[in-house]
């Protein structure tokens, strides 16, 4: 097995500013080798509301219908990866786009009930990402997979990039977005555990999209973990690190 790998998780709303792609991608040239786990939210609501598909969050999660898990392939696997290998590839990296649908890893549906067709994962198939990190591939991967009825899955990019963490052993675990971290106020918090998690959600300091970052880094408890912006690629002090026991500071 590959050492050193990090597990790199973007959001797809950062991917639209292509500034902020280039400057991403610039970033992952010096932190390779990597694995690219990218989300989309904000572009699937669009089409959502586009095509007339109702938008409905449980809790943070998209409830799923089985139309609306085709759409989420869709556009995972569309324009959102195509935009981020071809601005790694401009950075020199070589980059190659793949799903979990691909075979990169299994999931059972969490609640379907309730949620539809959102799955958890179950397995990572390690061997298959760590073939193409060996060849210096940088692997691309939408979260979005299949259920054992071939149909697609909609699955939680914080929590997909927690799993192929804990699945590779990776070294780092990076949640990168637009913000410099998790902030208190104009603070930047060096280090949250699990017990601040729960005081930050009661006070209000961290909501939504923070909150379940937060919670997919601490399942992701075996590899180190930091949330923050793109300077995280190259500066090992840049971010808040997430960690199961301990101290803020």
């Amino acid at each position: 097995m590959l050492r050193g790998v990090r597990v790199i998780k973007v959001g797809g709303g950062e991917i639209e500013d292509a500034a902020w792609l280039d400057r991403f991608a610039a970033g992952v040239a010096h932190a390779r080798p990597a694995v690219i786990v990218h989300g989309g939210g904000r572009r699937i609501s669009a089409w959502q509301e586009r095509l007339g598909l109702r938008v409905e969050m449980r809790d943070g999660i998209r409830v799923t219908t089985p139309e609306v898990a085709e759409l989420v392939q869709m556009v995972l696997c569309g324009p959102i990866r195509t935009a981020l290998v071809r601005a790694l590839r401009s950075k020199g990296v070589d980059a190659v786009g793949v799903a979990g649908g691909d075979g990169c890893f299994t999931v059972e549906l969490q609640d379907p009930e309730r949620l539809g067709r959102v799955g958890r994962v179950t397995g990572v198939d390690r061997a298959y990402l760590s073939r193409l990190l060996e060849r210096g591939i940088t692997p691309v991967l939408a979260p979005v997979s299949v259920g054992p009825d071939g149909m697609a899955v909609n699955v939680n990019a914080d929590d997909a990039a927690a799993a192929v963490a804990n699945g590779l052993d990776a070294a780092e675990l990076l949640f990168v977005s637009d913000v410099p971290g998790v902030m208190s106020g104009s603070e930047r918090l060096t280090a949250v555990t699990k017990s601040d998690l729960d005081d930050l959600i009661a006070r209000g300091v961290v909501q939504d999209g923070m909150v379940a970052k937060l919670k997919a880094a601490l399942a992701a408890s075996r590899a180190p973990t930091r949330i923050g912006d793109v300077t995280m690629l190259t500066d090992p002090s840049r971010g808040t690190v997430i960690t199961a026991v301990g101290a803020a500071a």
